[in-house]
């Protein structure tokens, strides 16, 4: 069977083959280049939870699970729960109170990772998600709140920051109890977790 040739006596299959070779190649570069870009300018889904937690273990303050007690009208019944997992709204806390000591006689400081919780004994580590962007940290419950209702916790100013809502003010996550107590040798969440969906972190 004779082979097709072009006008300059090229076998076409040939041409086309090599014609798609370089295209494909071209494509492929191309990709790689986009995926490179995405990589180094995408931030992180997780912050790295080892840094936190050596800064966690390194406590003051007394530990307590504290005993029920009223505000506005609404009664609060702190206790010892290494299961709990919860998702809800968080919110955040700075200026104000930056100085001023926390339900366990620590100094509130808003550029620390420290965060308020209503129930939970004090200082309690705990994982916080935002579900909006998948950013994730360790943050050592120290205080009491938020005291309005549909909130579930309250982080600090710069934890905020990190987590990615410091400017909205609100935004939605997933917390969940670490340890309890100071110390590397303090209970630790009994069983294991379900897997985080999670949601593309911020261009």
């Amino acid at each position: 069977m004779a082979s097709l040739r072009d006008r300059g006596g090229r076998d076409v299959l040939e041409r086309d083959k090599s014609g798609l070779t370089k295209f494909l190649s071209a494509g492929m570069a191309l990709l790689g280049l986009a995926m490179l870009s995405a990589c180094s300018s995408a931030p992180p889904l997780f912050w790295e939870e080892e840094e936190t937690e050596a800064a966690l273990l390194d406590v003051s303050g007394d530990y307590k699970i504290g005993k029920p007690y009223q505000i506005s009208g609404v009664w609060y019944y702190p206790h010892h729960d290494p299961n709990y997992d919860e998702t809800g709204i968080a919110s955040w806390y700075g200026p104000g109170f930056h100085g001023r000591t926390t339900a366990n006689g620590e100094i509130f400081d808003q550029n620390a990772m420290t965060a308020a919780h209503t129930t939970l004994p004090l200082p309690v580590v705990v994982r916080v998600v935002n579900l909006e962007n998948g950013r994730s940290m360790l943050l050592r419950v120290n205080d009491r709140g938020p005291f309005v209702d549909g909130r579930i916790i309250d982080v600090s100013r710069a934890a905020a920051e990190r987590l990615g809502f410091l400017r909205q003010g609100l935004t939605l996550v997933r917390v969940q109890y670490v340890r309890g107590g100071p110390g590397p040798n303090a209970p630790r969440r009994a069983t294991a977790s379900a897997p985080i969906p999670l949601a593309p972190a911020d261009p």
